[in-house]
C-alpha cells in the first residue's frame, strides 16, 4: 500500500471535518484509491479543547512550523485561514518541496502569483479546489477542463451567508437585521460578519475565478466590491414588483480593452438561472463561445462540503507525489489589461423619494439625460405630498450613472435617493 504522511494546519470547522474523514473513512479511501493517507501532525491552538475525533497527543502541536518541518509529513494541508502565519507556512512547505492543499481564498487572492511560482519552482502541486466554491468543483474545471475555452464571463453567487440572508428577505419579508441574526444562529455567519456582508469574501473568490478563467492574476486590490448592508426589505419588495430578485454577484468578464472583476448586489430577472439559487447554496455561471452556458451549483460553505473538496485535492496531490514526476504548473499567468469599474457599462435601479409635484419627473429625467444616461422604465407610487419613483436605466458607463445620482441628490424636490441597485441580465 502506498503511504503519504499528511500534516494539517488548523483543526477548526473544516480541519475537524477533514480529520473525521481521514480517520473514520480511512479504509474506504484506501480501498477506492490505493492510498494510505496517514495523519501524522496536526497544528492546533489549544491542546485541551475537546474534539469529536480523539487523536494521539504526539500528533498534536501548537507550533505550526512543527507540521511543515516534520520529515514524516509529505503533504501539507492549510485550513487555518487568514493571511499570516498561513502565508509564510505555505511558502515554507512549498520551498521544502512539499505539496500544499489549501482552502484559504484570502491568502490566494492576496499572494497567488508568489505561491504559484514557489510551487512551480519546486515542482510540486498547489491545490485549492475548496477556496472558491466550498463543495462545488470549479477550480479544476476552469484550470483544466475549460483551459482551451475562451471564457467570456463568469457570474457567481459565492457567499452562502449573504445568499441565505437575501433569500429570507425576499421570500419571507425578513428585515436585514433579523436575517443576519438568523444566519448567525444557524452558523452561516460569523460573530463578526463583515467579510461576508461587506463583500470582501466574495471579492477574494472573484479574483481567483477571474485569474483562472482568463489566465491572468486580477489581484484583490483590483476588485471593486460592495456588500448587502445597505439593502432593505423594501428593495426586495420592489425588485419582485419589477420581475427581479436581488443576489450578491461576483462578476468577471472579458470586455473590449481588458478584463473587469467586481462584486455587488444586483437585480436578476426571475428567469435567470442564478435567480433560483436559494438559501446558503452557491452557484457559478460560466459563458463561452464553445460551451455556451454552464452552471455549477451546490453547498458553498460548511465543514463537510469544504472538507470533501479538500480531501479530493489531498488524494490528487498524493497521487502526484507517488508518481515521482515533476509537476507541470496547472495555471499559467500572463499580463492583461484591467478595465476600471468606472468604465464598465452598467444598468441601475434607482428608488427616489420625491415631492409629489408637477414637473418633478421631468427634472429627474433631465438630470439622467444630462449625464448621458437614458431611462428604460419608470414606476411611480404615492399621492399627496410625497411619492416614490422607481427608475431602471439603460446601460451607461458606471461613472455616468454615479454622476447622475450625485446630481439627483442636489435637486430640491428629491427628498432622498433611497436606494441604488445595479441590474444584471443575460443580454445587454
Amino acid at each position: 500500500m502506498k503511504t503519504v504522511g499528511i500534516g494539517l494546519l488548523g483543526a477548526g470547522i473544516v480541519g475537524g471535518s477533514l480529520i473525521r474523514r481521514l480517520v473514520e473513512e480511512h479504509s474506504a479511501i484506501e480501498a477506492k484509491t490505493g492510498l494510505n493517507l496517514e495523519l501524522r501532525r496536526v497544528a492546533v491552538r489549544d491542546f485541551a479543547k475537546e474534539r469529536s475525533i480523539a487523536l494521539d497527543a504526539a500528533v498534536l502541536t501548537i507550533d505550526p512550523v512543527d507540521v511543515v518541518d516534520d520529515p514524516n509529513v509529505g503533504l501539507v494541508v492549510e485550513v487555518m485561514g487568514g493571511l499570516e502565519p498561513a502565508g509564510e507556512l505555505v511558502l515554507r512547505a512549498l520551498r521544502a518541496g512539499k505539496p500544499v492543499v489549501t482552502a484559504n481564498k484570502a491568502l490566494l487572492a492576496a499572494r497567488g502569483p508568489e505561491l504559484i511560482a514557489a510551487a512551480e519552482e519546486s515542482g510540486v502541486p498547489l491545490l485549492f479546489e475548496a477556496a472558491v466554491g466550498g463543495g462545488i468543483p470549479i477550480i479544476r474545471p476552469l484550470s483544466e477542463t475549460l483551459a482551451g475555452e475562451q471564457v467570456q464571463r463568469v457570474v457567481g453567487i459565492v457567499n452562502g451567508t449573504t445568499n441565505f440572508m437575501l433569500t429570507r428577505m425576499s421570500e419571507d419579508g425578513a428585515s436585514y437585521r433579523d436575517a443576519l441574526e438568523e444566519a448567525q444562529t444557524l452558523g452561516y455567519a460569523e460573530a463578526d460578519p463583515t467579510a461576508d456582508i461587506g463583500g470582501g469574501d466574495a471579492a477574494a473568490k472573484a479574483a481567483i475565478l477571474a485569474s483562472l478563467a482568463f489566465g491572468m492574476w486580477a489581484g484583490i486590490d483590483n476588485v471593486y466590491h460592495q456588500g448587502i448592508d445597505s439593502l432593505t426589505s423594501a428593495d426586495m419588495k420592489w425588485a419582485a414588483e419589477l420581475g427581479y430578485t436581488i443576489k450578491l454577484l461576483a462578476i468577471a468578464e472579458r470586455l473590449e480593452g481588458g478584463v473587469n472583476v467586481r462584486v455587488y448586489p444586483a437585480m436578476l430577472p426571475v428567469a435567470h438561472p442564478l435567480a433560483a439559487i436559494r438559501g446558503s447554496t452557491n452557484a457559478i455561471f460560466i459563458e463561452g463561445p464553445s460551451i455556451g452556458e454552464l452552471l455549477f451549483a451546490g453547498p458553498g460553505a460548511g465543514g463537510e462540503p469544504t472538507a470533501s473538496a479538500v480531501l479530493g485535492d489531498v488524494i490528487d496531490a498524493a497521487r502526484e507525489i507517488l508518481a515521482g514526476a515533476q509537476v507541470a504548473p496547472r495555471i499559467q499567468l500572463s499580463s492583461a489589461e484591467l478595465v476600471p469599474f468606472e468604465d464598465v457599462q452598467t444598468k441601475w435601479y434607482v428608488r427616489l423619494e420625491v415631492d409629489d409635484q408637477p414637473g418633478v419627473l421631468a427634472q429627474v429625467a433631465g438630470e439622467f439625460g444630462r449625464h448621458g444616461v437614458s431611462i428604460k422604465s419608470v414606476l411611480q407610487e404615492g399621492t399627496g405630498d410625497d411619492a416614490t419613483l422607481m427608475i431602471v436605466t439603460h446601460r451607461a458607463a458606471e461613472s455616468q450613472q454615479r454622476a447622475a445620482r450625485s446630481s439627483l441628490e442636489e435637486l430640491d424636490n428629491v427628498r432622498s435617493v433611497a436606494s441604488v441597485v445595479r441590474v444584471e441580465s443575460a443580454a445587454p
